[in-house]
Order: structure tokens, then sequence, then C-alpha cells
């Protein structure tokens, strides 16, 4: 898609409000389709000037079911709303409308972008739980950590064993002759 600078909509706006030539003739001199010059001259009549900006936002889902219901309200079509409430693309009021049908309000809320966590997150450890370690006794601190490396070394113990038994290959039957 081309990209045009905010002068040359302008430009092309003011030529077609001139009365210079009809919107089919300005788009042809100008190489732009006609209905997207019709989209600008909708947006400047109700926005002027800024209506030709870019518009790069993210919308609220309550913003999005304002439009919705007024869109339902009015019998407005997606352009119509979209010049209404300066919405640069109207084809994604459709798609609003469609998810706010299917799922409701929570549907409209914006998703969270980017790669799901691989790792899910831990629960934070609560630190007051834990024993505190000043008010134990040398030997019972001693006692603890004999107790914490035998477990360990039971579980590379039950580790090394489980998986001795998944390599040893499985007993073939004799074939009869």
């Amino acid at each position: 898609m081309t990209k045009y600078d905010e002068q040359f909509k302008l430009a092309v706006v003011q030529e077609y409000l001139s009365g210079y030539a009809g919107h089919k003739r300005v788009a042809q001199l100008r190489g732009i389709p006609r209905t997207r010059l019709l989209m600008w001259v909708k947006l400047y009549q109700a926005h002027g000037a800024d209506g030709l900006k870019k518009k790069f936002s993210h919308y609220s889902a309550e913003f999005k079911l304002t439009v919705i219901e007024r869109i339902r309200t009015d019998a407005l079509s997606f352009g119509q709303a979209a010049a209404l409430f300066n919405i640069r693309d109207a084809s994604c009021i459709g798609r609003w409308e469609r998810c706010y049908d299917e799922g409701g309000l929570e549907a409209l809320a914006p998703r969270k972008r980017g790669r799901p966590k691989k790792m899910p997150e831990l629960p934070d450890t609560n630190l007051e739980s834990l024993p505190d370690a000043a008010g134990r006794t040398h030997e019972e601190l001693v006692a603890e950590v004999n107790q914490l490396r035998m477990e360990v070394a039971y579980l590379k113990k039950l580790k090394a064993l489980v998986q001795g038994q998944q390599q040893q290959p499985t007993t073939t039957r004799k074939k009869r002759k």
C-alpha cells in the first residue's frame, strides 16, 4: 500500500473541495483510488487538518463499546462511525463488533502481544514461613544439612535407576526352529 504524507492529502482534499473537478477526476489525476479521496474528504470535514494526520493508537474496550453502541443506536455505517470518532481504519470497527457479539466486553480488551513465556512463573516463597536459622543451634543446622544431602543422594540414585531401566533393551523371544 502506498503511504501518502499529510501535505499531499491536504492538497488533494482542497483541490476537490475547491470545485475544480469531481472526485473521480481528481483521484484519476493524482493517481489514488477515489474511495480513498472520499474518505480523506470526510475526515477533513469532520476533524479538519488533524483528521488527515497519521494516527497510531490503541483503543480501550470502553471506547470500542461506545463506538459499537453508537452504530447500533444511530444506524451508522462503519465509514460514518470512523469519521465521527476519528478512526483511520473503518474495517476495524466490523472486527470489534464481531468480537463483541461473540465474546462480550472481555473480547474487546487488548490482547497481550508477543510470545508466551515458556516457563511458568514460580509462586513467591514467603520468607516468613521458612524457619529462622538464627534461632537454631549449630547441631540442628548440621542435622538439617545432612538430611537434605541424603534426600538429594536418594533422588539421584532413583533417577539413575529409572534411566537404567529405560535404556535396557526389551527381551526378545527366541524363534522356534
